[in-house]
Formats: C-alpha cells, sequence, structure tokens
C-alpha cells in the first residue's frame, strides 16, 4: 500500500507565520520610539520569510527518502535552507530600505538576516521533527497491517486444520450411526450442518455475539457427545445478561477442541468441563489428565486467541494451569 504523502495544512502554515510576524511587531511597539512604518515592515518581513520557509520545506520533502530518514538530520538540506534563506531576506532588506531611506541599512540587514537563520532552523527542526514522526507513525501503521494479516492468515490456516479433521471423525461417527440404526442419526445431521454453515457465515467476523458462539457451541458439543458419549461432561452456566457480550469466532470450539487433544476422553475416566463467568472474565476450564502420548499440536491454537483478542479489545487472555485443571480466563468484550 503507497504510503500517503506528508502534508501540513496551509491553514496552519498561513496561521502561524502570521503569528510569528506580529509577534516580532511586539518589541517594536514596546520601543519608546515606536514607528508604525518600520514595525509593519518589520512584521511583513518576518510574515513573507515565514511562509517561504514552510512551503520551501514542504516543497523539498518527496524528496526526502526513506533512506534520509533513517539517517535523520540532513546537513546539507538544512544548509541549502539557510543560504536561500539568507539571500531571500537580504532582498527583503533591500526592499525595505528603499521603502525607509533613513534606516541606517548595516545594522538593519544583519539583525534581519540573524533572525532569517534563527527562522530557518527553527522551522528546519520543526518541520522535521514532524515528518520523522509521520513517517514512524505509517510505519506502525503498516507493521500493524501486518500483524493483523498474519493473524488473519494463522486463523484461515487454524480453520482449515481443525474442521477437516474434526469432519473426518464425524463423519466416521455418523456411518458408525447410520449402521447401528441410531434413532439420533438425522439429529447429528442437522447439528453436524448447523456448525458447517456456522463457520462460513463467521469467516469474515472479526467478533460475534456470546449468545451466538454458545449456539454453535451446543451444536459442537451434541456432535462431540454422539462421538464420545459419557466420556465428556460440559456444563454452561453463562447468565442472559451477558449474551449481547462480544467474542471472537471459534474461541470456545477451539478451546473445546484443544481438551480433547490433550487430555484422556473415556468412560472410564471422563473430560469434565465448565463455561461460566466470574466478574469480567468468561472462564473456560477442563479436568487436568494429560494423554501419555499427545497427538501432534502447530501450537496454533491458544496463540491464535491471545493475539486475537489482543489485537481485538487490548486485553489479554490469561492461562492458569496446575495439578487439577487447566483454566483459560477470556475478557470481557
Amino acid at each position: 500500500m503507497k504510503t500517503p504523502a506528508f502534508r501540513v495544512s496551509h491553514s496552519v502554515i498561513w496561521g502561524s507565520s502570521l503569528l510569528l510576524g506580529l509577534l516580532m511587531a511586539v518589541p517594536k511597539i514596546a520601543d519608546k520610539h515606536f514607528n508604525l512604518h518600520e514595525t509593519i515592515a518589520n512584521s511583513v518581513i518576518t510574515f513573507v520569510f515565514s511562509i517561504f520557509v514552510w512551503y520551501y520545506s514542504m516543497y523539498t520533502l518527496p524528496a526526502y527518502s526513506a533512506k534520509d530518514v533513517a539517517k535523520g538530520f540532513s546537513v546539507t538540506r538544512l544548509l541549502k535552507t539557510i543560504g536561500l534563506g539568507v539571500a531571500l531576506m537580504f532582498i527583503l532588506a533591500y526592499a525595505q530600505q528603499l521603502l525607509l531611506t533613513h534606516l541606517d541599512f548595516g545594522p538593519v540587514m544583519l539583525m534581519i538576516e540573524v533572525r532569517g537563520i534563527l527562522i530557518s532552523l527553527t522551522f528546519y527542526m520543526f518541520i522535521h521533527l514532524l515528518y520523522q514522526n509521520y513517517h514512524n507513525q505509517q510505519v506502525s501503521i503498516a507493521l500493524e497491517r501486518s500483524k493483523m494479516d498474519n493473524l488473519a492468515a494463522q486463523y484461515e490456516l487454524l480453520r482449515q486444520q481443525v474442521n477437516p479433521h474434526f469432519l473426518f471423525n464425524s463423519l466416521n461417527t455418523l456411518k458408525y450411526m447410520v449402521e447401528s440404526g441410531d434413532k439420533h442419526s438425522i439429529d447429528f445431521i442437522l447439528k453436524l450442518s448447523d456448525f458447517y454453515r456456522f463457520s462460513l457465515e463467521s469467516r469474515k467476523s472479526d467478533l460475534i455475539q456470546l449468545s451466538e458462539e454458545l449456539k454453535i457451541l451446543e451444536s459442537y458439543i451434541f456432535l462431540l457427545k454422539a462421538r464420545f458419549e459419557e466420556g465428556m461432561e460440559i456444563s454452561i452456566d453463562v447468565p442472559e445478561s451477558r449474551a449481547n457480550t462480544q467474542i471472537p469466532p471459534f474461541t470456545l470450539q477451539l478451546l473445546v477442541e484443544n481438551a480433547i487433544k490433550h487430555n484422556i476422553v473415556s468412560l472410564d475416566k471422563p473430560l469434565r468441563m465448565r463455561i461460566f463467568t466470574e466478574g469480567d472474565f468468561l472462564i473456560v476450564e477442563n479436568s487436568l489428565q494429560l494423554k501419555r502420548t499427545t497427538e501432534t499440536s502447530t501450537g496454533l491454537g491458544l496463540d491464535n486467541i491471545r493475539q486475537r483478542y489482543l489485537h481485538l479489545s487490548g486485553k489479554a487472555i490469561e492461562i492458569h494451569p496446575d495439578n487439577q485443571y487447566f483454566t483459560v480466563k477470556l475478557p470481557r468484550i
């Protein structure tokens, strides 16, 4: 994406130049030998010179490449600005001498030249600071956009990994149910359909309502229960007042899938899970009964949830494993 050109508002340029010209008139007004024509000439010279420095500096900025930004302060560019400023100030001082012939040209010219150098230095450093800060912001925006694109790619990769694996297991379960004449086969097909419809609908959603996430989680749990039967016990206790809060899609499904992937799920040793609220957190907790040989893990699951929460809400999830439970606390959005 092309970086927008750095610009300063014309109103800022003209307004600041006019203000500087008026400030230069203050010492003249306070002088007991106040001369209106000298004061006006002094202010006009400062105003015109300030306009020149602003627009000249802005005009030369496109040549200020990314390599110059990396180097920082450009002495050559500063000296060039000061040189042109000295020449312009000499012309303005000479024009003032033609209008106000009673002034001593030497001291007046020297004073004007010193003022021009000071204005050039101040404006250059100020514009340089603005320009450097602008480019730093653009770099930060580009990095943030890159992180989001990378996160989206990870999320899509995770979806592609989880869903086919889950679909394979679900179809095997469905095959067994049909062959055994299980009366819940139709319900299983409908729940499987609901789950994948949700997968397609939420493809472009960053956040969904918690009520929607819980609704699809019920379908997901139904499919898991058909596979593991009483080997899984999942309780959900979320008050209605939290139904309209937001959550990244597939968060709860990924946490349930993660628990199944790493823990024993059997009739003799059922995996127990709880989903409930506590303060500003939605908590997903499972009993810890790790498999001796764990499935190959990409490590994308929990990390993806952590990254999405940070990017979408600026809040971090909390992970608390102990000897009995593995607990994930999701902050309220």
